[in-house]
């Protein structure tokens, strides 16, 4: 229920009926605050009535008046002023009276929903759906003034509504459609063409309802919904002063005044209706109001008379809503059961539940916010709510079962319930919290006409069947029209010896033949009514044990979708834990997970999402979550996850864990180091592409005699980021790419050699004939440093590791390693002519030269298969991360695609893409690279891009999913030669890129591919991108001296160069030269 542009509420007040329930329902608004739903600068007010029954209209003006009071002294006045609703928007939201299927009324009433695109994942009561629509269908566009909307309804409204609101003046009522039949128990407006409300009629006759039916038949019903605008707010205001209607507020009330129920719309507004006459206003009832006598009357009127006073020049409208839906929540639990059900639905609706036997569920039956362990059958058309249940048990069909956990369960067993309503309730006797249990009917009736049904059947047959007598339900002198359901002394709430139970209900189904013990245990309980249990319930009690169970059904959902490895993100669940104050069992089930797991994927990436709990609970404080991750205080758990003690790894971060949590600042380098410990986990799955790796061994060449590696550059097309760890093996990766020289030329190489000397000789340089740094290891001290990334020679360091040339851990030194094994020792030069960060797969594709020298030095050929698994292996040994495809890339020759399935050991396969004759060339005479001139900084991208994929943003999963499916579009377009389809190719696989990675693409680049759009198929930064090279796709052949004009005669886009680029056809090349001078 997220949207783009809501009203900025100024106040959002909530009115309750009882005063103990304020605190409760203040809460409830600040935790929806806390989630977003309501702006973060909103004031909000929970309002008690002043006495039960004011009435809508009452309670409206008096949180009118306890909301203007408020801005008044936030103003900084010290008394009531009006002035204060210029600029105010309001919303004011009725709770409304007892609802005989929700304790905490109609407004939190839960609905079969979930918003998958919510920030935070959370119930969704009847209050949530009805802010949402305030919020985002109604409110918007309208000025300043009052909105109120009632919450005994199901609303439904579309979006874009185009309610004008231009020089509205007055109060405009929202309708929704009705069919006559429907409204003849409501209420229905009667307005004229221009929307003016001439009349409003509540169980108006079949002459009336037809008066206000619209041409398409349907009706516009009374919604709940009304606008005030500042002025006649400003008018409805005023009336507080002046009784009776001082009345209606708690200034009245609290000066002595006598209370005055007053209807919102057959009073305030009906008062506004054109057709209406003084005569008849003043001498008519609002349906709530009910008989009363002439005292009652009379009071009425003088307060209808002030209503007319004010109100009656105030214009009232009516926009109807021909697409929206209308649905009063009545009594009737059959009315009830389907509004929460879908009869004609292939399954059940299952939300925010965890249900071991699904298949136990019948189709139109409803489980919403419940733990449902073992063998539990729903029949279809049944409701379970806020349930906690082990079966076996067996729930028949039309029944509603509402707050029951797992200590009423043996209570249900070897009962089969059909057309019954029971629930649980929390109460509070005498101060003295408590738990009571109600049974009953589908169709029992709750109003307080006709003669009434227990049980789904008439009072005499429940008193012939049960052994209950009249008596015991009401008192003797009560008469016989108010004996109904409602007052009826039914319900135990006290036993005097034990606990009570759904028992203490259920026996009345079916009395049993126990000699009446049942009836007798029945008879020695403290018993209420339905409407004395409703001044005892704790419902502050009821949403903290509804909030309970929600956090304990989504531990259960966490545990299963982290092992089943399913692509559901747990982030909003993570941020619902933090924001209602109860992280502490969700890190707890996540170490638990950790822990337990069999596979390094599932242990990682709950480390990760413990990382995401400590960073929401640093509340965007403490700085930024990429940063470094080695302090010494972590690297004991550290050691353990190296050694594969995932246990005791996961043991020991917790205990770290529990130091770092006192403030934002440690949260968030906890949280970094939480990242930490699963990319060592990452490195270790990575690993596993070592069973790939093979060398055979080749005549040893004499001390002194170089081996040179040259390669390619590379181009991705189409599907990076899908081979990048963990994505390569858990989701499976497909990558297009082009082996390239640039400015004719193989930009990337390594030459090494044996020497005489027990040492190594590391240089690096940016051209084969020029090393800028030279670096002697003379002992394994040297080499310690060979898994930090930005240490001198550290990818050299490393590639002796992994070739098995050095061994850094073994007790020889290093000149004893080297002479047994070689006779002395190596000399590994490196260059790449290509700046640094320019995307195109450099360090990868380095590391893949200097083990084919080195090993080809140590007498050792590899196949290119086996060494791109190598370099996965090399890179994880250096901590860099990556994925497998610039080594592909730029190790195999022309156009190929590299593919890794979703598994363990990971496996990269490679497919030479096949193009029409002639294609390369055409191709090399349109690709061009356009150096940015912005430096890339990948390692952050990456671990923002890891953990998006570890939470499983819905957005990031379908767009991983979307590249691996367009690598295998591109490879069609390639096989076709279409030059055009391979542009639409780039230009989506730059979208991609932008999802992958949200600013990847700098304001710079953004104004440079602008610029070349008239020119190119198709454009893309290449590799992660943020900078580095941006290669295009021309129009025409040829174009580099044409763009480079382009660029020069363009103002602001930096140091841009254009190079040459060549589809490179032979790869990897290994030469052998001869000797030449050490250095």
């Amino acid at each position: 229920m997220q949207h783009p542009k809501g009203v900025d509420w100024t106040v959002v007040i909530l009115t309750c009926q009882y005063k103990d329930s304020v605190q409760v329902f203040q809460r409830e608004l600040e935790v929806r605050q806390k989630r977003e739903q309501i702006p973060a600068g909103t004031l909000l007010l929970a309002v008690e009535d002043p006495e039960i029954r004011v009435g809508s209209g009452g309670a409206t003006l008096n949180a009118l008046l306890v909301a203007a009071e408020h801005l008044s002294a936030r103003a900084g006045f010290t008394v009531v002023t009006s002035d204060v609703l210029h600029a105010a928007w309001i919303l004011i939201l009725h709770m409304g009276r007892d609802f005989p299927f929700d304790d905490c009324g109609r407004a939190f009433t839960c609905l079969p929903m979930e918003d998958p695109q919510a920030p935070v994942e959370a119930l969704v009561y009847n209050l949530d759906c009805l802010l949402d629509i305030m919020t985002y269908r109604l409110g918007p566009g309208s000025p300043p003034g009052v909105w109120v909307c009632s919450t005994d309804m199901l609303l439904s409204v579309p979006p874009n509504l185009g309610i004008t609101w231009d020089g509205f003046q007055g109060a405009r009522v929202i309708a929704l459609p009705g069919t006559p039949t429907y409204a003849r128990n409501h209420g229905v407006y009667l307005a004229d063409s221009q929307g003016l409300v001439l009349d409003i009629y509540y169980q108006g006759t079949e002459a009336e309802i037809q008066r206000c039916a619209r041409p398409d038949g349907q009706v516009p019903l009374v919604s709940g919904v009304v606008f005030f605008s500042v002025e006649t707010a400003e008018h409805l205001l005023a009336t507080h002063v002046s009784p009776p209607l001082d009345a209606c507020t708690y200034m009245g009330l609290d000066s002595g005044a006598q209370p005055v129920q007053l209807s919102l719309f057959f009073d305030i507004l009906l008062c506004m209706a054109q057709n209406v006459s003084q005569e008849d206003f003043l001498v008519g009832r609002p349906p709530e109001l009910g008989q009363g006598g002439a005292d009652v009357a009379g009071y009425l009127q003088s307060a209808r008379a002030q209503l007319w006073r004010e109100l009656r020049d105030q214009p009232l409208t009516m926009a109807y809503v021909p697409n929206g839906s209308y649905s009063y929540m009545t009594s009737s639990a059959s009315e009830f059961l389907q509004s929460l059900t879908l009869p004609r639905a292939p399954r059940a609706q299952i939300v925010h539940s965890q249900v071991e036997e699904l298949q136990l569920l019948a189709a139109g039956s409803s489980v919403v916010s419940c733990l449902l362990e073992g063998p539990i059958q729903l029949g279809p058309g049944s409701v379970l709510q806020h349930c906690h249940l082990q079966g076996p048990i067996h729930i028949g069909a039309g029944c509603f079962l509402n707050g029951l956990d797992t200590a009423q369960s043996k209570a249900l067993r070897g009962l089969e319930l059909h057309d019954l309503v029971l629930q649980g309730h929390h109460i509070r006797l005498h101060g003295s919290p408590g738990r009571t249990f109600t049974l009953a009917g589908r169709l029992d009736s709750w109003e307080r006409q006709g003669a009434g049904t227990y049980l789904n059947m008439s009072w005499r047959e429940f008193f012939k069947r049960t052994g209950i007598r009249d008596w015991d339900l009401w008192d003797p002198d009560m008469p016989p029209a108010e004996r109904c359901l409602l007052s009826a002394r039914l319900f135990p709430v006290l036993h005097p010896s034990r606990a009570l139970g759904p028992q203490d209900m259920l026996w009345m189904l079916d009395p049993p033949e126990d000699g009446g013990a049942a009836l007798r245990a029945w008879r020695a309980s403290w018993r209420l009514s339905w409407e004395q249990l409703q001044l005892c319930l704790d419902r502050a009690a009821t949403l903290a044990s509804r909030r309970d169970l929600f956090f304990l059904q989504a531990l259960n959902k966490a545990r299963h979708v982290l092992e089943a490895q399913q692509d559901l993100s747990l982030r909003p669940l993570i941020q619902a834990a933090v924001r209602e104050g109860c992280p502490g069992p969700l890190l707890a089930t996540l170490d638990q997970v950790a822990a337990a797991a069999g596979n390094p994927g599932v242990a990682a990436r709950a480390l990760a999402c413990v990382a995401d709990v400590l960073g929401c609970m640093a509340e965007g404080c403490g700085g930024l979550r990429s940063g470094p991750a080695a302090n010494p205080e972590w690297m004991r758990p550290f050691s353990y996850l190296e050694c594969g003690d995932l246990a005791g790894g996961v043991e020991a971060l917790a205990q770290e864990r529990d130091k770092w949590l006192s403030r934002p600042a440690l949260l968030v380098r906890a949280a970094r180091h939480y990242e930490g410990a699963g990319q060592i986990l990452i490195r270790q799955a990575v690993k596993s592409a070592q069973h790939f790796v093979s060398t055979e061994p080749v005549e040893l060449l004499a001390p002194g005699q170089w081996v040179v590696a040259e390669c390619p550059a590379r181009v991705d097309f189409s599907g990076g980021w899908s081979d990048t760890p963990p994505l390569a093996y858990e989701l499976g990766g497909a990558v297009l790419g082009l082996a390239v020289q640039v400015d004719g030329r193989r930009p990337i190489g390594a030459r090494a050699r044996r020497i005489l000397e027990p040492m190594l000789w590391l240089a690096v340089g940016s051209r084969q004939d020029k090393m800028d740094m030279k670096i002697p290891c003379q002992s394994l001290d040297d080499l310690q440093d060979y898994c930090q990334p930005h240490a001198p020679g550290a990818l050299l360091k490393a590639a002796f590791i992994c070739a098995g040339i050095v061994c850094v851990h073994s007790e020889l030194p290093l000149s004893e390693q080297l002479l047994r094994s070689f006779g002395g020792g190596f000399e590994l030069h490196t260059w790449s002519e290509l700046p640094h960060g320019s995307g195109l797969g450099t360090s990868s594709i380095l590391a893949g030269a200097a083990l084919a020298a080195l090993q080809r030095a140590a007498g050792r050929a590899m196949s290119t298969e086996a060494l791109i698994h190598a370099v996965l292996h090399l890179e994880q040994v250096l901590t860099t991360g990556g994925g497998w495809q610039d080594q592909v890339g730029g190790l195999m020759p022309g156009i190929k695609v590299g593919r890794s399935q979703a598994q363990l050991p990971l496996k990269v396969e490679v497919e030479k893409i096949t193009v029409p004759e002639g294609f390369v060339q055409k191709l090399s005479d349109h690709l061009l690279l356009v150096y940015t001139g912005k430096t890339r900084l990948a390692r952050n991208l990456l671990q923002d891009v890891l953990r998006s994929w570890y939470a499983r943003l819905p957005a990031v999963v379908q767009n991983a999913h979307n590249l691996v499916r367009q690598t295998e579009q591109c490879a069609d377009a390639f096989r076709q030669g279409s030059l055009p389809l391979l542009g639409q190719c780039l230009t989506s696989y730059w979208e991609q890129k932008k999802l992958m990675a949200p600013g990847c693409e700098p304001l710079a680049v953004r104004r440079l591919m602008d610029v070349l759009v008239p020119h190119v198929y198709g454009q893309s930064l290449a590799g992660a991108g943020g900078g580095g090279f941006l290669y295009v796709l021309t129009k025409e052949p040829r174009q580099k001296a044409a763009l480079e004009m382009v660029l020069a005669n363009t103002e602001g886009l930096g140091n841009c160069s254009i190079h040459l680029v060549e589809v490179d056809t032979q790869g990897l090349s290994l030469k052998l030269l001869g000797s030449e001078a050490s250095p």
